[in-house]
Protein backbone atom coordinates (compact mmCIF):
# COMPACT_ATOMS: atom_id res chain seq x y z
CA UNK A 1 0.00 0.00 0.00
CA UNK A 2 1.40 3.38 -0.95
CA UNK A 3 1.44 5.51 2.20
CA UNK A 4 0.58 9.18 2.00
CA UNK A 5 1.44 11.68 4.68
CA UNK A 6 0.65 15.32 5.25
CA UNK A 7 1.93 17.52 2.48
CA UNK A 8 2.15 21.30 2.36
CA UNK A 9 0.79 22.77 -0.85
CA UNK A 10 1.61 26.46 -0.84
CA UNK A 11 -0.06 27.78 2.31
CA UNK A 12 -2.56 24.92 2.40
CA UNK A 13 -2.03 21.74 4.38
CA UNK A 14 -4.09 18.74 3.37
CA UNK A 15 -4.22 15.09 4.30
CA UNK A 16 -3.48 12.90 1.29
CA UNK A 17 -5.62 9.79 1.70
CA UNK A 18 -4.57 6.42 0.18
CA UNK A 19 -7.25 5.76 -2.41
CA UNK A 20 -5.43 3.04 -4.32
CA UNK A 21 -3.37 -0.04 -3.57
CA UNK A 22 -0.07 -0.07 -5.45
CA UNK A 23 3.58 -0.85 -4.90
CA UNK A 24 5.69 2.14 -3.94
CA UNK A 25 7.82 1.65 -7.04
CA UNK A 26 4.88 1.36 -9.46
CA UNK A 27 4.50 4.11 -12.03
CA UNK A 28 1.48 6.33 -12.40
CA UNK A 29 -0.68 5.82 -15.48
CA UNK A 30 -0.13 9.44 -16.43
CA UNK A 31 1.83 12.34 -14.99
CA UNK A 32 1.42 16.06 -15.59
CA UNK A 33 4.67 17.76 -14.61
CA UNK A 34 5.70 21.40 -14.31
CA UNK A 35 2.23 22.94 -14.68
CA UNK A 36 0.74 25.92 -12.90
CA UNK A 37 -1.87 24.02 -10.93
CA UNK A 38 -4.91 26.16 -10.12
CA UNK A 39 -7.62 24.74 -7.88
CA UNK A 40 -10.39 27.18 -6.98
CA UNK A 41 -11.68 24.99 -4.14
CA UNK A 42 -8.47 25.16 -2.10
CA UNK A 43 -6.98 28.30 -3.64
CA UNK A 44 -3.85 26.42 -4.71
CA UNK A 45 -1.97 28.34 -7.42
CA UNK A 46 1.56 26.97 -7.70
CA UNK A 47 3.95 24.87 -9.74
CA UNK A 48 3.02 21.27 -9.01
CA UNK A 49 3.29 17.78 -10.50
CA UNK A 50 0.22 15.56 -10.69
CA UNK A 51 0.13 11.76 -10.68
CA UNK A 52 -2.91 9.92 -12.04
CA UNK A 53 -3.81 6.26 -11.53
CA UNK A 54 -6.98 4.37 -12.47
CA UNK A 55 -8.81 7.56 -13.38
CA UNK A 56 -8.11 9.39 -10.13
CA UNK A 57 -5.63 12.03 -8.98
CA UNK A 58 -3.41 10.20 -6.46
CA UNK A 59 -0.53 12.65 -6.05
CA UNK A 60 -0.04 16.41 -6.08
CA UNK A 61 3.66 16.81 -5.56
CA UNK A 62 6.34 19.46 -5.29
CA UNK A 63 8.70 16.91 -6.86
CA UNK A 64 8.76 15.76 -10.49
CA UNK A 65 6.92 12.46 -10.94
CA UNK A 66 7.34 9.55 -13.35
CA UNK A 67 4.60 7.76 -15.22
CA UNK A 68 3.83 5.55 -18.17
CA UNK A 69 2.92 8.73 -20.02
CA UNK A 70 4.34 12.10 -19.03
CA UNK A 71 3.01 15.49 -20.06
CA UNK A 72 5.27 18.50 -19.68
CA UNK A 73 2.89 21.34 -18.80
CA UNK A 74 5.54 24.04 -18.42
CA UNK A 75 3.94 27.41 -19.12
CA UNK A 76 0.44 25.93 -19.01
CA UNK A 77 -2.38 26.13 -16.49
CA UNK A 78 -3.58 22.81 -15.07
CA UNK A 79 -7.18 23.28 -13.94
CA UNK A 80 -10.15 21.12 -13.03
CA UNK A 81 -12.15 20.13 -16.09
CA UNK A 82 -14.91 22.60 -16.84
CA UNK A 83 -18.49 21.70 -15.85
CA UNK A 84 -21.26 22.99 -18.13
CA UNK A 85 -24.68 22.91 -16.44
CA UNK A 86 -26.60 24.05 -19.51
CA UNK A 87 -25.77 22.32 -22.78
CA UNK A 88 -28.66 21.31 -24.99
CA UNK A 89 -26.36 19.65 -27.51
CA UNK A 90 -26.17 16.14 -26.11
CA UNK A 91 -24.81 14.52 -29.26
CA UNK A 92 -21.43 13.29 -30.42
CA UNK A 93 -21.05 16.41 -32.56
CA UNK A 94 -21.64 18.72 -29.61
CA UNK A 95 -19.61 16.62 -27.17
CA UNK A 96 -16.52 16.89 -29.35
CA UNK A 97 -16.80 20.67 -29.55
CA UNK A 98 -17.29 20.88 -25.79
CA UNK A 99 -14.14 18.87 -25.08
CA UNK A 100 -12.16 21.19 -27.35
CA UNK A 101 -13.47 24.07 -25.21
CA UNK A 102 -12.17 22.38 -22.05
CA UNK A 103 -15.47 20.89 -20.86
CA UNK A 104 -15.28 17.47 -19.17
CA UNK A 105 -18.88 17.25 -17.86
CA UNK A 106 -21.85 18.56 -19.85
CA UNK A 107 -25.43 18.62 -18.55
CA UNK A 108 -28.80 19.40 -20.11
CA UNK A 109 -30.71 20.76 -17.12
CA UNK A 110 -33.14 23.37 -18.49
CA UNK A 111 -35.19 21.51 -21.11
CA UNK A 112 -34.18 18.00 -20.03
CA UNK A 113 -36.07 14.91 -21.12
CA UNK A 114 -39.35 13.16 -20.35
CA UNK A 115 -37.74 9.70 -20.52
CA UNK A 116 -34.68 9.69 -18.29
CA UNK A 117 -33.89 5.96 -18.40
CA UNK A 118 -34.10 5.88 -22.19
CA UNK A 119 -31.93 9.00 -22.49
CA UNK A 120 -29.13 7.42 -20.47
CA UNK A 121 -29.50 4.11 -22.27
CA UNK A 122 -28.96 5.82 -25.63
CA UNK A 123 -25.55 7.06 -24.44
CA UNK A 124 -24.39 3.93 -22.64
CA UNK A 125 -20.98 2.52 -23.43
CA UNK A 126 -18.85 5.60 -22.92
CA UNK A 127 -18.72 9.11 -24.36
CA UNK A 128 -15.88 11.59 -24.80
CA UNK A 129 -17.07 13.46 -21.70
CA UNK A 130 -19.33 12.97 -18.68
CA UNK A 131 -23.02 13.66 -19.25
CA UNK A 132 -26.28 14.04 -17.36
CA UNK A 133 -29.90 15.11 -17.77
CA UNK A 134 -32.81 16.60 -15.85
CA UNK A 135 -36.38 15.42 -15.83
CA UNK A 136 -37.86 18.23 -17.87
CA UNK A 137 -41.17 19.96 -17.29
CA UNK A 138 -41.21 21.08 -20.94
CA UNK A 139 -40.92 17.61 -22.56
CA UNK A 140 -43.23 16.09 -19.95
CA UNK A 141 -45.86 18.69 -20.87
CA UNK A 142 -45.25 18.08 -24.56
CA UNK A 143 -45.83 14.36 -24.03
CA UNK A 144 -49.00 14.80 -22.02
CA UNK A 145 -50.49 17.38 -24.38
CA UNK A 146 -49.30 15.49 -27.49
CA UNK A 147 -47.47 18.58 -28.72
CA UNK A 148 -45.84 18.13 -32.14
CA UNK A 149 -42.80 20.31 -31.44
CA UNK A 150 -39.44 18.60 -31.94
CA UNK A 151 -37.53 20.32 -29.11
CA UNK A 152 -39.77 23.03 -27.66
CA UNK A 153 -43.57 23.17 -27.63
CA UNK A 154 -45.29 24.77 -30.59
CA UNK A 155 -48.88 24.21 -29.49
CA UNK A 156 -50.76 22.82 -26.47
CA UNK A 157 -47.59 21.66 -24.72
CA UNK A 158 -46.84 25.33 -24.20
CA UNK A 159 -50.28 26.93 -24.05
CA UNK A 160 -52.48 24.15 -22.67
CA UNK A 161 -53.94 24.39 -19.17
CA UNK A 162 -53.37 21.22 -17.16
CA UNK A 163 -56.49 19.84 -15.48
CA UNK A 164 -56.39 17.46 -12.49
CA UNK A 165 -55.84 14.36 -14.62
CA UNK A 166 -52.87 15.79 -16.51
CA UNK A 167 -51.46 17.25 -13.30
CA UNK A 168 -51.52 13.82 -11.67
CA UNK A 169 -49.77 12.22 -14.63
CA UNK A 170 -47.26 15.09 -14.73
CA UNK A 171 -46.38 14.58 -11.08
CA UNK A 172 -45.99 10.85 -11.68
CA UNK A 173 -43.63 11.41 -14.62
CA UNK A 174 -41.54 13.92 -12.69
CA UNK A 175 -41.14 11.52 -9.77
CA UNK A 176 -40.31 8.69 -12.13
CA UNK A 177 -37.62 10.76 -13.83
CA UNK A 178 -35.94 11.51 -10.52
CA UNK A 179 -36.18 7.83 -9.58
CA UNK A 180 -34.50 6.89 -12.87
CA UNK A 181 -31.46 9.03 -12.06
CA UNK A 182 -32.17 12.56 -13.30
CA UNK A 183 -29.70 14.97 -11.72
CA UNK A 184 -32.19 17.86 -11.47
CA UNK A 185 -35.61 19.10 -12.54
CA UNK A 186 -35.81 21.53 -15.46
CA UNK A 187 -38.31 24.28 -16.32
CA UNK A 188 -38.66 26.65 -19.25
CA UNK A 189 -41.51 28.81 -18.03
CA UNK A 190 -41.11 31.29 -20.87
CA UNK A 191 -41.93 28.43 -23.26
CA UNK A 192 -44.94 27.16 -21.27
CA UNK A 193 -47.24 30.16 -20.71
CA UNK A 194 -50.12 27.78 -19.99
CA UNK A 195 -48.37 26.44 -16.88
CA UNK A 196 -50.04 28.04 -13.86
CA UNK A 197 -48.35 29.03 -10.64
CA UNK A 198 -50.11 26.10 -8.95
CA UNK A 199 -48.68 23.70 -11.51
CA UNK A 200 -45.19 25.12 -11.10
CA UNK A 201 -45.30 24.99 -7.32
CA UNK A 202 -46.67 21.44 -7.34
CA UNK A 203 -43.62 20.33 -9.34
CA UNK A 204 -41.30 22.34 -7.06
CA UNK A 205 -42.68 20.41 -4.11
CA UNK A 206 -41.76 17.12 -5.81
CA UNK A 207 -38.18 18.31 -6.27
CA UNK A 208 -38.10 19.45 -2.65
CA UNK A 209 -38.88 15.90 -1.51
CA UNK A 210 -35.42 14.81 -2.65
CA UNK A 211 -33.70 18.23 -2.57
CA UNK A 212 -33.06 18.05 -6.28
CA UNK A 213 -32.20 21.46 -7.67
CA UNK A 214 -34.60 23.03 -10.15
CA UNK A 215 -33.13 24.84 -13.15
CA UNK A 216 -35.54 27.50 -14.35
CA UNK A 217 -35.82 29.71 -17.41
CA UNK A 218 -37.84 32.56 -15.91
CA UNK A 219 -40.77 34.45 -17.37
CA UNK A 220 -42.43 37.74 -16.51
CA UNK A 221 -39.34 39.90 -16.13
CA UNK A 222 -38.17 41.03 -12.71
CA UNK A 223 -41.52 40.41 -11.06
CA UNK A 224 -41.59 36.90 -12.47
CA UNK A 225 -38.11 36.28 -11.07
CA UNK A 226 -39.22 37.48 -7.63
CA UNK A 227 -42.21 35.15 -7.73
CA UNK A 228 -40.09 32.14 -8.70
CA UNK A 229 -37.63 32.87 -5.90
CA UNK A 230 -40.46 33.29 -3.40
CA UNK A 231 -42.11 30.04 -4.46
CA UNK A 232 -38.86 28.07 -4.20
CA UNK A 233 -38.11 29.62 -0.83
CA UNK A 234 -41.57 28.87 0.59
CA UNK A 235 -41.43 25.28 -0.61
CA UNK A 236 -37.77 24.73 0.26
CA UNK A 237 -36.53 23.79 -3.21
CA UNK A 238 -32.90 24.47 -4.26
CA UNK A 239 -33.12 26.91 -7.18
CA UNK A 240 -30.88 27.67 -10.14
CA UNK A 241 -31.80 30.49 -12.55
CA UNK A 242 -30.50 29.74 -16.03
CA UNK A 243 -28.82 32.27 -18.36
CA UNK A 244 -29.24 35.38 -16.19
CA UNK A 245 -27.75 37.53 -18.96
CA UNK A 246 -30.44 36.42 -21.41
CA UNK A 247 -33.38 36.58 -19.01
CA UNK A 248 -32.19 39.79 -17.36
CA UNK A 249 -31.45 41.64 -20.59
CA UNK A 250 -31.14 45.38 -20.10
CA UNK A 251 -32.18 44.93 -16.44
CA UNK A 252 -29.32 42.52 -15.73
CA UNK A 253 -27.98 44.56 -12.80
CA UNK A 254 -31.31 44.51 -10.99
CA UNK A 255 -31.94 40.90 -12.04
CA UNK A 256 -28.73 39.78 -10.32
CA UNK A 257 -29.37 42.03 -7.33
CA UNK A 258 -32.66 40.21 -6.69
CA UNK A 259 -30.87 36.85 -6.72
CA UNK A 260 -28.12 38.21 -4.49
CA UNK A 261 -30.65 39.48 -1.97
CA UNK A 262 -32.25 36.03 -1.80
CA UNK A 263 -28.85 34.44 -1.22
CA UNK A 264 -28.00 37.00 1.44
CA UNK A 265 -31.18 36.02 3.25
CA UNK A 266 -30.02 32.40 3.33
CA UNK A 267 -31.89 30.94 0.35
CA UNK A 268 -30.24 28.29 -1.81
CA UNK A 269 -30.33 30.01 -5.19
CA UNK A 270 -27.64 30.24 -7.86
CA UNK A 271 -27.36 31.44 -11.45
CA UNK A 272 -25.29 31.32 -14.63
CA UNK A 273 -24.51 33.22 -17.85
CA UNK A 274 -23.02 32.70 -21.30
CA UNK A 275 -20.62 35.30 -22.78
CA UNK A 276 -22.51 36.37 -25.92
CA UNK A 277 -24.86 39.18 -26.86
CA UNK A 278 -27.13 36.97 -28.99
CA UNK A 279 -29.55 34.29 -27.82
CA UNK A 280 -30.98 31.37 -29.76
CA UNK A 281 -34.28 29.52 -29.73
CA UNK A 282 -36.94 27.91 -31.90
CA UNK A 283 -38.94 30.40 -33.95
CA UNK A 284 -42.26 28.55 -33.50
CA UNK A 285 -42.04 28.54 -29.69
CA UNK A 286 -44.17 30.63 -27.35
CA UNK A 287 -41.18 32.92 -26.82
CA UNK A 288 -42.14 34.66 -30.07
CA UNK A 289 -45.93 34.59 -29.78
CA UNK A 290 -46.04 38.41 -29.81
CA UNK A 291 -43.99 38.77 -32.99
CA UNK A 292 -46.76 40.54 -34.88
CA UNK A 293 -46.51 43.51 -32.48
CA UNK A 294 -42.78 44.05 -33.09
CA UNK A 295 -41.34 47.23 -34.53
CA UNK A 296 -39.82 46.75 -37.97
CA UNK A 297 -36.19 47.08 -36.90
CA UNK A 298 -36.50 44.14 -34.49
CA UNK A 299 -36.89 41.68 -37.37
CA UNK A 300 -33.51 42.71 -38.72
CA UNK A 301 -31.90 41.61 -35.45
CA UNK A 302 -33.04 38.02 -36.06
CA UNK A 303 -30.83 35.57 -37.97
CA UNK A 304 -32.20 32.39 -39.53
CA UNK A 305 -29.72 29.67 -38.55
CA UNK A 306 -30.25 27.52 -41.63
CA UNK A 307 -29.19 30.22 -44.12
CA UNK A 308 -27.54 32.94 -42.04
CA UNK A 309 -29.92 35.55 -43.44
CA UNK A 310 -31.30 38.46 -41.44
CA UNK A 311 -35.08 38.47 -41.38
CA UNK A 312 -37.90 40.80 -42.34
CA UNK A 313 -41.49 40.73 -41.13
CA UNK A 314 -42.39 38.67 -44.18
CA UNK A 315 -39.59 36.12 -43.88
CA UNK A 316 -40.16 35.81 -40.12
CA UNK A 317 -43.81 34.94 -40.74
CA UNK A 318 -42.84 32.39 -43.38
CA UNK A 319 -40.23 30.66 -41.22
CA UNK A 320 -42.48 30.64 -38.19
CA UNK A 321 -44.91 28.49 -40.17
CA UNK A 322 -42.08 26.12 -41.09
CA UNK A 323 -40.35 26.06 -37.70
CA UNK A 324 -36.62 26.05 -37.04
CA UNK A 325 -33.85 27.83 -35.19
CA UNK A 326 -33.36 31.55 -34.77
CA UNK A 327 -30.53 33.66 -33.35
CA UNK A 328 -31.61 36.96 -31.81
CA UNK A 329 -29.13 39.83 -31.41
CA UNK A 330 -30.86 41.45 -28.47
CA UNK A 331 -28.25 42.64 -25.97
CA UNK A 332 -25.13 44.79 -25.73
CA UNK A 333 -21.54 43.97 -24.89
CA UNK A 334 -21.84 46.00 -21.70
CA UNK A 335 -24.74 43.83 -20.55
CA UNK A 336 -22.50 40.79 -20.98
CA UNK A 337 -19.71 42.42 -19.02
CA UNK A 338 -22.11 43.46 -16.26
CA UNK A 339 -23.28 39.87 -15.88
CA UNK A 340 -19.72 38.57 -15.86
CA UNK A 341 -18.50 41.06 -13.27
CA UNK A 342 -21.05 39.84 -10.76
CA UNK A 343 -19.53 37.11 -8.56
CA UNK A 344 -22.73 35.02 -8.63
CA UNK A 345 -22.67 34.04 -12.29
CA UNK A 346 -21.31 30.63 -13.20
CA UNK A 347 -20.34 30.01 -16.81
CA UNK A 348 -22.67 27.76 -18.81
CA UNK A 349 -22.95 27.65 -22.58
CA UNK A 350 -26.69 27.14 -23.25
CA UNK A 351 -25.33 25.59 -26.44
CA UNK A 352 -27.01 23.57 -29.15
CA UNK A 353 -25.35 22.51 -32.41
CA UNK A 354 -27.14 20.39 -35.00
CA UNK A 355 -25.50 19.29 -38.24
CA UNK A 356 -22.84 21.96 -38.01
CA UNK A 357 -25.27 24.84 -37.48
CA UNK A 358 -26.25 26.84 -34.43
CA UNK A 359 -24.87 29.36 -31.98
CA UNK A 360 -21.09 29.70 -31.38
CA UNK A 361 -21.56 29.35 -27.61
CA UNK A 362 -21.48 25.53 -27.95
CA UNK A 363 -17.89 25.67 -29.13
CA UNK A 364 -16.48 28.78 -27.49
CA UNK A 365 -18.09 29.87 -24.22
CA UNK A 366 -15.33 28.85 -21.82
CA UNK A 367 -12.40 29.84 -24.00
CA UNK A 368 -14.05 33.18 -24.74
CA UNK A 369 -14.26 33.99 -21.05
CA UNK A 370 -10.64 32.98 -20.44
CA UNK A 371 -9.25 34.62 -23.55
CA UNK A 372 -11.29 37.78 -24.10
CA UNK A 373 -12.63 38.64 -20.68
CA UNK A 374 -9.79 37.42 -18.45
CA UNK A 375 -6.63 37.95 -20.51
CA UNK A 376 -7.53 40.70 -22.97
CA UNK A 377 -10.07 42.82 -21.10
CA UNK A 378 -9.33 41.80 -17.48
CA UNK A 379 -13.00 41.94 -16.54
CA UNK A 380 -12.42 39.20 -13.95
CA UNK A 381 -9.36 37.34 -12.70
CA UNK A 382 -8.22 33.91 -13.85
CA UNK A 383 -8.88 32.08 -10.57
CA UNK A 384 -12.32 33.67 -10.32
CA UNK A 385 -13.17 32.58 -13.86
CA UNK A 386 -12.07 29.03 -13.10
CA UNK A 387 -14.16 29.03 -9.93
CA UNK A 388 -17.28 29.75 -11.99
CA UNK A 389 -16.42 26.97 -14.46
CA UNK A 390 -15.47 24.21 -12.03
CA UNK A 391 -16.15 24.12 -8.30
CA UNK A 392 -19.30 26.26 -8.31
CA UNK A 393 -21.26 24.16 -10.84
CA UNK A 394 -20.01 20.99 -9.12
CA UNK A 395 -21.27 22.27 -5.78
CA UNK A 396 -24.61 23.23 -7.32
CA UNK A 397 -25.28 19.54 -8.01
CA UNK A 398 -23.33 17.55 -5.44
CA UNK A 399 -25.85 17.57 -2.57
CA UNK A 400 -28.24 15.55 -4.75
CA UNK A 401 -25.62 14.03 -7.06
CA UNK A 402 -22.78 12.61 -4.92
CA UNK A 403 -20.60 11.87 -7.97
CA UNK A 404 -20.10 15.61 -8.38
CA UNK A 405 -18.18 15.77 -5.09
CA UNK A 406 -15.22 14.40 -7.07
CA UNK A 407 -15.61 16.75 -10.03
CA UNK A 408 -14.46 20.35 -10.42
CA UNK A 409 -11.41 19.90 -8.18
CA UNK A 410 -7.69 19.30 -8.34
CA UNK A 411 -7.15 17.29 -5.16
CA UNK A 412 -6.01 13.84 -4.18
CA UNK A 413 -8.89 11.41 -4.60
CA UNK A 414 -10.77 13.53 -7.14
CA UNK A 415 -11.62 12.17 -10.55
CA UNK A 416 -8.93 13.02 -13.09
CA UNK A 417 -11.11 15.42 -15.10
CA UNK A 418 -8.46 17.97 -15.98
CA UNK A 419 -8.12 20.78 -18.52
CA UNK A 420 -4.65 22.04 -19.42
CA UNK A 421 -4.52 25.29 -21.36
CA UNK A 422 -2.18 28.05 -22.43
CA UNK A 423 -3.33 31.25 -20.69
CA UNK A 424 -1.50 33.34 -23.30
CA UNK A 425 -3.24 31.88 -26.35
CA UNK A 426 -6.58 30.44 -25.27
CA UNK A 427 -9.39 31.97 -27.31
CA UNK A 428 -12.71 31.13 -28.91
CA UNK A 429 -12.82 30.82 -32.71
CA UNK A 430 -16.48 29.99 -33.37
CA UNK A 431 -18.63 32.65 -35.00
CA UNK A 432 -22.30 33.01 -35.92
CA UNK A 433 -21.38 32.09 -39.49
CA UNK A 434 -18.96 29.30 -38.52
CA UNK A 435 -20.26 28.07 -35.16
CA UNK A 436 -18.28 24.81 -35.07
CA UNK A 437 -14.78 26.27 -35.22
CA UNK A 438 -12.92 24.78 -32.27
CA UNK A 439 -11.28 26.97 -29.64
CA UNK A 440 -7.50 27.35 -29.55
CA UNK A 441 -5.17 27.19 -26.57
CA UNK A 442 -6.73 24.13 -24.93
CA UNK A 443 -3.81 21.70 -25.06
CA UNK A 444 -4.85 18.63 -23.05
CA UNK A 445 -8.19 17.43 -21.70
CA UNK A 446 -8.49 14.39 -19.45
CA UNK A 447 -11.84 12.76 -18.69
CA UNK A 448 -11.61 10.25 -15.84
CA UNK A 449 -7.92 9.93 -16.61
CA UNK A 450 -8.39 9.33 -20.32
CA UNK A 451 -6.55 11.73 -22.62
CA UNK A 452 -9.35 12.86 -24.94
CA UNK A 453 -7.52 15.95 -26.22
CA UNK A 454 -3.82 15.26 -26.66
CA UNK A 455 -1.57 18.19 -27.55
CA UNK A 456 -4.53 19.95 -29.11
CA UNK A 457 -5.69 16.94 -31.13
CA UNK A 458 -9.04 15.33 -30.33
CA UNK A 459 -8.99 11.54 -29.98
CA UNK A 460 -12.66 10.48 -30.04
CA UNK A 461 -11.73 6.83 -29.50
CA UNK A 462 -10.92 7.71 -25.87
CA UNK A 463 -14.37 7.40 -24.36
CA UNK A 464 -13.99 7.53 -20.59
CA UNK A 465 -16.96 9.82 -20.07
CA UNK A 466 -19.59 8.35 -17.76
CA UNK A 467 -23.24 8.88 -17.03
CA UNK A 468 -23.75 11.19 -14.04
CA UNK A 469 -26.93 10.27 -12.15
CA UNK A 470 -28.41 11.17 -8.80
Amino acid sequence: MLKYSYSVLGVFTIALIPFFSMAASEEFDLVINNGRVMDPESGLDALRHIGILAGRIVSISEQVLEGRRTINAAGLVVAPGFVDLHEHGQTEEAYRLMVQDGVTSGFELEVGTATVADWYSERAGGQVLNYGISIGHIPVRMTLFEDEGLFLPTGPGGNGIAGPGIMDRMAQMMRQGLAEGAVAMGFGLAYTPGATQTEFETMLAIAAETQASVHVHTRGGLEGLRQIITSANNIGTPLHIVHANSSGGSSIGEFLAIIQAARDSGQDVTTEMYPYEASASDIASALFDNWETWEEDRFGRQMWVETGERLTRESFARYREIGGRLISFSRTEEMTRTALRHPLTMIASDGRILDGKGHPRSAGSFSKVLGRYVREQQVIGLMDALRRMTIEPAKRLEAFVPAMANKGRIRVGADADITVFDPDTILDQATYVEPTRASVGIVYVLVNGGLVLDNGVLNPTVRGGIAIRN
